[in-house]
């Protein structure tokens, strides 16, 4: 594996621990915001062995999907899009009030075991 791959692959495994240790600690909203860090630079990981180019900068989950050339089972794809469209809202609330009761401890934990779910099927794609 190239070194600049493993790095964004590394890089996805430290988030995708730093995703545990913050639901752990009871900061939910982060947990989220870093599964879909996670599965953003595992797929960056994916795109660039792909391409041998720099992924673009871009937090669209379904965009790096399809540079990425992967096609997950549609429940898989709900979940990625999913995700993707939750981390704007974690990123730039409008009621951080109403953004903490909206994601609790039921929906980060749904959503950590989704993103390790989804994490492993990625690294398994990649040579």
């Amino acid at each position: 594996m190239k070194k600049e791959i493993k790095n964004w692959l590394d890089s996805a495994k430290y988030d995708m621990e730093t995703a545990e240790h913050m639901f752990n600690s009871g900061r939910y909203i982060y947990t989220i915001f870093m599964c879909q860090l996670a599965l953003e630079k595992a797929l960056k990981a994916k795109v660039m062995e792909i391409t041998d180019k720099i992924p673009p900068k871009t937090h669209n989950l379904r965009y790096l999907l399809k540079l990425a050339k992967l096609q997950p089972d549609e429940k898989t794809f709900e979940f990625i899009s999913k995700l993707s469209d939750v981390s704007i809202v974690t990123r730039y609330p409008e009621d951080f009030e109403e953004l903490q009761k909206a994601y609790n401890k039921v929906a980060a934990q749904r959503y950590l075991e989704g993103a390790k779910e989804v994490f492993k099927w990625i690294q398994q794609l990649l040579t």
